[in-house]
């Protein structure tokens, strides 16, 4: 069955109205997109940023009567945004096509240092002897595809080669969906507390701990504001550079003496201030790693 796409450059300010009147009109699936690849690196916290100029993508599979359902958004639009001109909306028949293996097939497992990969449900591990850890794309809470996260992961492989990570407890703030505790857990660690703002990633995380075996006892989760205050022999902070200056002394006051720290989400020209904060807490410093713009700094108690 042929699919109908309607798609409008928008202002942000736009998106949800418009948003709303497709949906009102039977969407099956609502998608935006930067229209300019200009990323958005670091939003305000509980913010969810637009590009300036968005592309809003509206998929249905209902084929009847298009013109008369733009007319419709038309007039809903002028009633909702009075003389404020409506977003020319555009359409096209998209040919039937297997849309949920297409999308499978765009994710492969990736290798994270010597032992470790990241390995999608529906594919086999390509390495059998090598530490699996299985985790599917979901709603961006993480799944080693970005750099920084590439980065968390590269790191606790190195500590697990050289056997840093055996035995040890480790806390991983704003968890997400929980692949940096549970590849710990996998690598060796003997136990992993995630924390997070969002509730919807802790329940990623505990989805993704039972996809890999990995118990209650073993990984625990907290909301952020009910974390006890415990110190961990890792520590890891995987989230922006504005959050981590300012919870500088709460996240090194959980690292314990002798203790790692691993913090990313942090671009090349914000490490300078990121360095300075955690050095003001009494933690010695590395030399910054980088990957594609993106910065890991990493210290010691």
């Amino acid at each position: 069955m042929p699919w109908l796409q309607l798609k409008a450059r928008i202002a942000p300010a736009q998106a949800e109205t418009l948003e709303d009147l497709l949906l009102a009109e039977g969407a099956q699936a609502i998608t935006l997109q930067d229209a300019h690849d200009d990323p958005v690196f670091e939003p305000e916290r509980g913010s969810t940023p637009l590009w300036q100029e968005t592309v809003l993508t509206g998929l249905y599979d209902d084929l009847e009567g298009i013109e008369a359902m733009l007319e419709r958004v038309r007039q809903g639009w002028a009633m909702e945004m009075g003389d404020e001109p409506c977003p020319e909306v555009e359409y096209e028949l998209l040919a039937d096509r297997d849309w949920e293996r297409e999308w499978m097939d765009g994710f492969e497992p990736l290798r994270m240092g010597e032992r470790l990969w990241i390995v999608p449900s529906w594919h086999e591990a390509p390495d059998a002897d090598a530490v699996n850890l299985r985790l599917d794309p979901g709603l961006a809470f993480g799944t080693g595809t970005h750099p920084t996260t590439a980065l968390c992961l590269g790191w606790l492989d190195g500590l697990s080669v050289n056997g840093e990570l055996d035995g040890r407890r480790v806390l991983d703030v704003g968890c997400g969906s929980g692949i940096l505790a549970i590849a710990a857990l996998k690598l060796g660690a003997s136990a992993a507390t995630g924390s997070d703002i969002d509730p919807q990633a802790l329940l990623a995380s505990r989805d993704n701990a039972e996809r890999n075996a990995i118990d209650e006892d073993t990984l625990t989760l907290h909301l952020a504001e009910a974390m006890p205050a415990e110190r961990f022999a890792i520590v890891l902070a995987n989230i922006l550079a504005g959050p981590l200056v300012e919870l500088a002394s709460t996240i090194a006051g959980h690292v314990a003496p002798g203790g790692r720290l691993a913090l990313s989400g942090i671009l090349e020209h914000q490490a300078d201030e990121v360095l300075d904060a955690y050095r003001a807490e009494g933690l010695t410093m590395d030399e910054p790693r980088t990957r594609d713009g993106w910065v890991l700094l990493t210290g010691r108690r």
